[in-house]
């Protein structure tokens, strides 16, 4: 699905954590559309990616791996202009049987990576005056979902987390948002309807438009967000979620 939103202005440096599938790839494609330039943070490797991305392996719960990512951004750019923190871990535990080290895996990936991500950004954009940091909350950071309280509370926290951060850096110049997407059509969701972990139709049910969200949807309201058309948009929790968290139908 391709949307043109009013767009990032050519040339933006963009950093994308948990970049090299899924919503995260989806924004970094739609920025490079724009002439963005890409830099990506992931554990993994992103072996198809365009010529002249920046794709750095690394995990967001360490500060020194956030740190020289951004250093290598410096290096190549001079710096950065708009960071995403979406780098995300999810399981489904009954909470009695969720273990203090998954607890604090989902901890440390969702909530201290985020808050790690938006410091190193942070550093940059508050000495340009300039900049835009968005994280990745979730449809779960404004619902609550058996099963998942660790996935739940990291969510929550990310979107006060934007919040707070809106309030002490706007006045120097930096915006900084949450993304709230509800189930999306991602490879993810795909393996896990294939393998009977999500009902599809139950999924599309339960939203009143009645289907998934696309990562092109999402990565549409980033480009926005990045956008001089939403140059007074901060501290926003901005869901893209099909209407779901509007239903309150069961």
């Amino acid at each position: 699905m391709s949307l043109i939103p009013p767009s990032p202005p050519p040339g933006t440096r963009l950093l994308v954590t948990g970049g090299a599938r899924g919503i995260g790839r989806a924004v970094a494609d739609a920025f490079a559309a724009c002439g963005a330039r890409v830099a990506i943070l992931d554990r993994d490797a992103v072996p198809d990616a365009p010529a002249g991305w920046l794709c750095l392996r690394g995990s967001v719960a360490e500060a020194a791996e956030v740190e020289a990512a951004f250093a290598a951004m410096d290096e190549a750019w001079g710096g950065v202009d708009v960071a995403l923190a979406n780098a995300g871990f999810a399981m489904n535990t009954p909470t009695l049987d969720l273990s203090v080290e998954d607890w604090r895996r989902t901890l440390d990936v969702n909530l201290t990576g985020a808050f790690l991500t938006a410091q190193a950004a942070a550093r940059r954009m508050l000495r340009d005056g300039a900049g835009l940091i968005l994280f990745t909350s979730s449809l779960y950071g404004t619902i609550g979902g058996a099963e998942r309280a660790a996935y739940c509370a990291t969510k929550a926290a990310v979107a006060n987390l934007a919040r707070s951060l809106a309030c002490e850096w706007g006045p120097r110049g930096v915006r900084v948002n949450a993304l709230a997407p509800g189930y999306t059509e991602t490879a993810l969701v795909g393996d896990l309807v294939a393998r009977g972990r999500l009902d599809a139709a139950a999924l599309t049910a339960r939203a009143p438009l009645r289907r998934l969200v696309q990562p092109g949807e999402v990565a549409a309201l980033a480009c926005f967000l990045a956008s001089p058309a939403a140059s007074a948009i901060t501290g926003a929790v901005l869901p893209v979620d099909a209407g779901w968290a509007a239903n309150g139908a069961p």
